[in-house]
């Protein structure tokens, strides 16, 4: 299965500044690219090779080409090519989406489209906010908080032309959306790029951050982040099933799902993962990140209220805990 990362962020965000940074690290020299054109400071000056109308090979070994038309046809195309040897290998595909897209239906379609999902795995989506322009965005345009709350890696660009001020208030409002996700300055400090694509999925507590210390306020736009935590161990099925109605009803509402979980009859955790109705491959855990062993769930939601999702989840695991007990 082939990782493919999502890179987003609103107009001017600086997204080919940061992929220009990313692909000269040599960590993503067997990269392919899908980006829509190449961007206002472009990727012309990098490129080696023209491998053919849509395909050029970059100085770091990267695969570029251009998007034009439906995402999982250009997926297709690349996928095949590389099977047929017509572009050079690549071990995993970094989509530069533009500024005014909705994440999720790209998400979607990785796991939806019924050739891709045999042959790709969803990735990290690395959303860009810069810090002049990001809290105004947040509070005008939808879309540019349905990026932040996508997120599994915050990058914020351009803190050296921002005041302190400014900057601070900006990650308030990126916390108050998305607790989960880490938080880089990418004017402040070097960016590991290989960390930024790869999955969190076995880091434990620390994917979580420190969602679970407390609930988020509510942001503006019907969106809020909240916390669950459960003390006894979960029945894995009753779980498994409460989710998979959860998602199925209300998946456009539900914008991440992240938990680590205690599962009954299991000494190790379990992680969980989903994005409106794209639930990931639970990853079995070698063993807790730390002495503490309850279930926590974070829940990035639309217009859903916390009170519901709570009480919902808590009465089908008492049914089931009372259906075991019986």
């Amino acid at each position: 299965m082939t990782p493919v990362a999502l890179l987003t962020g609103f107009l001017g965000a600086g997204k080919t500044t940061l992929l220009q940074r990313l692909l000269a690290d040599p960590a993503l020299a067997d990269t392919a690219v899908l980006i829509n054109e190449f961007g206002e400071v472009g990727l012309d000056h990098h490129l080696l090779e023209r491998i053919d109308e849509r395909t050029v090979l970059l100085q770091s070994g990267c695969l570029c080409c251009t998007v034009r038309g439906e995402l999982a046809q250009a997926l297709r195309d690349l996928l095949s090519r590389r099977t047929r040897g017509v572009v050079p290998p690549f071990a995993r595909v970094v989509i530069e989406s533009t500024g005014l897209a909705d994440p999720y239906p790209a998400l979607s379609t990785l796991r939806a489209e019924p050739v891709l999902r045999h042959h790709v795995a969803p990735g990290n989506v690395v959303t860009v906010v810069d810090a002049p322009n990001g809290a105004a965005n947040l509070a005008r345009h939808a879309v540019s908080t349905r990026q932040v709350a996508a997120a599994d890696r915050l990058v914020v660009t351009k803190t050296d032309l921002a005041d302190a001020a400014t900057t601070a208030a900006l990650l308030d409002a990126l916390r108050a959306i998305n607790p989960t996700a880490p938080l880089l300055r990418a004017a402040e400090a070097p960016l590991d790029a290989a960390h930024l694509l790869a999955s969190d999925a076995t880091g434990g507590r620390a994917w979580f951050g420190s969602a679970f210390t407390a609930d988020s306020p509510k942001h503006g736009g019907d969106i809020a982040a909240f916390a669950l935590t459960f003390d006894v161990p979960l029945d894995w099925v009753a779980f498994g099933v409460w989710l998979t109605m959860l998602l199925n009803r209300h998946g456009e509402r539900i914008l991440r799902v992240k938990g680590i979980l205690a599962v009954a009859g299991a000494e190790a955790p379990v992680a969980v993962h989903g994005v409106q109705h794209l639930v990931h491959p639970p990853v079995h855990l070698r063993a807790w990140p730390d002495a503490d062993r309850r279930s926590r769930l974070v829940f990035i939601v639309q217009g859903l209220p916390r009170a519901a999702i709570e009480r919902s989840l808590r009465a089908f695991l008492g049914v089931a805990a009372q259906a075991r007990a019986a």
